[in-house]
């Protein structure tokens, strides 16, 4: 937890405002939710993660984890959406990238419960950011777009790892890992 707290502090001071996310793209329909994860490659990255990740530690992990990740991204949503706000949102989604591609690329089997808080907290910041952009007349459809794109991408993930795992061997989840790592770095970049 501490390494966590240290990459949002110090991603905090890299982020580039290109990076915001409140008012990019439509956020009043299903489809615009369904379509709005697809928009950016740090929702892309994350999600295909989280289930790379999964693959790595084995286990209930492969599916804890992604309804975590879901769950707890819907409950940022509706903290959001209620005016709740939290600091450090853009930081915490940039080193989410960082974070959980280290965690891939070090091949880290966390305790379930311990992986399932690390991918819960980063989709609550997630969430959030999606309930900030909402347009309120369209709460609900708008979430279940994001939500069911999300749960496409966590299990294209899943896929994903499962897919390299057996062909490939272990060695290529680390090296996706690596790349999610230079792929943040990138993104902060700018």
């Amino acid at each position: 937890m501490r390494l966590i707290l240290i990459c949002i502090a110090l991603t905090g001071a890299l982020v580039s405002p290109v990076l915001a996310h409140t008012g990019v793209g439509q956020t009043d329909s299903f489809t615009s939710g369904i379509a709005h994860p697809f928009n950016g490659l740090d929702h892309i990255l994350v999600m295909i993660t989280v289930g790379l990740w999964g693959v790595v530690a084995g286990g209930r992990a492969i599916w804890v984890w992604p309804v975590a990740f879901v769950g707890t991204m819907l409950a940022g949503f509706a903290a959001a959406t209620v005016g709740l706000q939290i600091p450090f949102v853009e930081p915490a989604i940039s080193s989410s990238i960082i974070i959980l591609g280290l965690l891939v690329a070090l091949a880290v089997k966390a305790p379930v419960w311990l992986g399932a808080a690390i991918t819960g907290l980063f989709a609550f910041f997630h969430g959030h950011v999606h309930g900030t952009e909402a347009v309120s007349g369209s709460l609900i459809p708008y979430a279940a777009g994001f939500a069911i794109a999300t749960a496409g991408l966590l299990a294209a993930g899943i896929w994903l790892g499962l897919f390299a795992e057996r062909s490939i061997g272990k060695v290529a989840l680390r090296a996706a890992g690596g790349l999610t790592v230079l792929g943040g770095i990138a993104l902060i970049a700018g």
